[in-house]
């Protein structure tokens, strides 16, 4: 089982970055996809980004398309988001995932398809 444990939110006006981390405990990290999403107040949580476990192939919601990079790195057990040109919307709590076993696109999408989560690190973006 892997436990992530996200950091690196905070404050940020828009237009600005923030990067993420997730640091993960468990000697299968690297056989783990791993996924951020994020929760708005009043609102459901959505995905942001995946990235699976064997060549690095990544994911991303529309509206971070462009603007987001996940990335990893299995020597350190830890998975980041880079997050460029913020904007108000994308203020949420952000939490990381851990997936076990994904056997298709559709997996890397859902919150139910996910084995275990971190507490969730807050992002504001002021206008």
């Amino acid at each position: 089982q892997v436990q992530p444990v996200e950091s690196g939110g905070g404050l940020v006006q828009a237009g600005g970055s923030l990067r993420l981390s997730c640091a993960a405990s468990g000697r299968t990290f690297n056989r783990y996809a791993m996924g951020w999403f994020r929760q708005a107040p009043g609102k459901e949580r959505e995905f942001v980004a995946a990235i699976n476990w064997s060549d690095g192939y990544t994911y991303y919601a529309d509206s971070v398309k462009g603007r987001f990079t996940i990335s990893r790195d299995n020597a350190k057990n830890t998975v980041y988001l880079q997050m460029n040109s913020l904007k108000p919307e994308d203020t949420a709590v952000y939490y990381c995932a851990a997936n076990k076993n994904p056997t298709e696109s559709a997996q890397y999408y859902y919150t139910y398809d996910y084995d275990s989560w971190g507490q969730g690190t807050q992002v504001t973006v002021s206008s």
